[in-house]
């Protein structure tokens, strides 16, 4: 294996999720599930190792570019509308407490434009749901939340319900670059369910939520982005436990700013007492 198929093996153990980590590497240290990716008892030994190796070379190449060209004052930082502003706030503080402070640019944008202008190099580092690939890139979870089920059919009902009872609803979407339309279709996938989707489309996850306040068809949305009064707005499990939409910082090593980038990510996870790396 290569580095990159490296990050993509970790990627896979950290998501659960072929789909999320580009599933043509490493697949063979791990067995697929309708619950996800497992590493397999080889995959069990060789991961930490893939991990150490890892995040000793981001190491080396952030503090490399530290230290051989000049560092921005400010850091690009692109959000997701999914992206809460106590998150938001949050980071404002990390980059305060960081040895050089920084002032932040914010940019808020659906997944897709924000991935590519990370790409490009015209964001420094992205705040996103934690189910694209960009296996090139260093990412770590930041935030959780549980999502919901809204179903205008139900009344009066609040609690937790199984996916399996409500897969035969018809689901309003939004766009396909939305982060949340991603998961919603990669957890009807890899619990191997058909998603059926309402033949429009919601612009974004506030007209999701108001569009199944008007009874146009059911929604899954993260709770802090439930506005409107449902006459079912129920929790939504798993197997008994609570489907969460994970949020993720994902940056590039690779810069000037690698290192304080590195830096900031771990303030922001301090601060929230946020899960381990989903990844890099």
């Amino acid at each position: 294996m290569n580095i990159e198929a490296l990050r993509y093996v970790q990627a896979v153990s950290r998501t659960g999720s072929f789909s999320a980590a580009a599933r043509a590497y490493g697949v063979t240290l791990f067995d697929r599930s309708p619950r996800g990716a497992r590493p397999t008892a080889h995959g069990a030994r060789i991961l930490p190792l893939i991990d150490d190796v890892l995040d000793s070379l981001d190491v080396l190449v952030a503090d490399s570019r530290r230290l051989a060209g000049p560092v921005a004052e400010t850091i690009r930082l692109g959000v997701s509308p999914l992206i809460g502003a106590d998150l938001v706030a949050r980071v404002f503080q990390a980059a305060r407490s960081l040895e050089r402070p920084r002032d932040l640019v914010l940019r808020e944008a659906d997944l897709e434009p924000l991935s590519g202008d990370l790409r490009a190099g015209r964001l420094d580092i992205v705040l996103v749901p934690a189910v694209a690939g960009l296996p090139a890139f260093r990412h770590r979870v930041v935030a959780r939340e549980p999502v919901v089920v809204v179903d205008p059919v139900a009344s009066g009902d609040d609690d937790p319900v199984e996916l399996k009872a409500v897969a035969d609803a018809t689901y309003i979407l939004g766009p396909g670059t939305c982060g949340l339309t991603t998961f919603t279709t990669e957890l009807f996938r890899g619990s191997d369910l058909a998603l059926h989707a309402y033949p429009g489309e919601a612009a974004s996850f506030r007209a999701v939520d108001e569009w199944a306040a008007m009874g146009l068809g059911s929604a899954l949305l993260p709770r802090s982005k439930v506005a409107h009064e449902h006459a079912s707005c129920r929790p939504l499990v798993q197997a008994g436990a609570p489907v969460e939409i994970a949020y993720e910082a994902v940056w590039d090593c690779d810069t000037p700013l690698g290192a304080d980038l590195d830096d900031l990510v771990t303030a922001l996870v301090r601060s929230g007492e946020a899960p381990e790396e989903s990844g890099k």
